[in-house]
């Protein structure tokens, strides 16, 4: 999964005002206590930080 396509599903999910917060702020078990900001930076693929954030929330099926 390319990073375009992991923001714009994140964005569709949170919605662009809460997106950053949430990606900045929102610390995930799914993650290693990480959250989605720090994870990517780490290294981890977006397509696994996407699975992770699917799991932590409720993420609509058609958005998984």
């Amino acid at each position: 999964m390319r990073l375009t396509d992991f923001w714009e599903r994140m964005a569709e999910r949170f919605g662009p005002a809460y997106v950053d917060s949430f990606a900045r702020d929102h610390v995930m078990a799914e993650l290693g206590g990480r959250t989605v900001y720090e994870a990517l930076d780490a290294g981890w693929d977006a397509k696994d930080v996407w699975r992770a954030v699917c799991a932590a929330v409720d993420v609509p099926p058609h958005l998984r």
